[in-house]
């Protein structure tokens, strides 16, 4: 389903959003924090626009994914504006894989980030365990997901905009509008706020907290890895 969508992908991502899909990418590269010579990994990376943002910040970091459709046409995209990668900003690598079962050593990692690719995985703790494995002691995480709006208001015309709108909005504007009712469908069913924290716990990760971005559209959890990985 993402390969077919790889293409067209980020300019979705900006018609379906209202174009808040970039001002959440920089909250979420702000929250980051990434530094020169930090190893960031970017999990769901699709295209690898948000690894792009990191790495202008001289972090090298590895998009990560498992559709090699998004992959290859990140790869084309940053071929096409860095051929030879600018050696005074971090590198870019990308890198097939899947969530539950990364192919990265232990603590490879000083920061693990994931934006709007956590709602994918089907075995959401594990892929929380196995994320904090290959980051390293003291090490982040920072997640961006779609989350509860808190204006009951707002929530119920957000709902009904999943349900109603988004589903006409891609049947005009996407090659394949089926993959965005399952989108929404999503959407739906994640947890809150609170609940995804105490998922994050539950995996082991400490300090969590959230920060809710569009009234709670999005929401971004961070958590450290205070423990060494078993």
């Amino acid at each position: 389903m993402f390969d077919a969508l790889a293409e067209r992908y980020d300019l979705m991502n900006d018609v379906l959003s209202g174009g808040q899909v970039r001002l959440w990418r920089r909250d979420v590269q702000r929250i980051v924090a990434a530094k020169p010579g930090d190893r960031v990994l970017d999990l769901a990376a699709g295209t690898g626009t948000s690894s792009r943002s990191f790495a202008q910040t001289g972090a090298n970091t590895v998009a990560c994914d498992f559709s090699y459709g998004m992959l290859h046409t990140g790869q084309a995209k940053l071929l096409a504006k860095d051929p030879k990668q600018d050696q005074t900003r971090g590198q870019v690598a990308f890198a097939a894989g899947d969530a539950l079962q990364l192919p990265f050593k232990d603590d490879a990692f000083d920061v693990v980030t994931i934006s709007f690719g956590l709602r994918n995985v089907q075995r959401t703790r594990d892929a929380l365990e196995e994320m904090r494995r290959v980051t390293r002691p003291g090490g982040r995480l920072v997640i961006c997901e779609f989350s509860q709006i808190t204006v009951p208001p707002v929530d119920a015309a957000y709902r009904r905009y999943l349900a109603k709108v988004l589903p006409r909005v891609a049947q005009m504007a996407a090659r394949n509008p089926v993959a965005y009712d399952y989108l929404a469908e999503s959407i739906n069913d994640w947890p809150a706020q609170r609940e995804l924290a105490d998922l994050i716990r539950s995996a082991g990760w400490s300090a969590v907290r959230w920060r809710n971005l569009s009234m709670g559209i999005v929401a971004v959890h961070v958590g450290r890895n205070i423990q060494a990985s078993s």
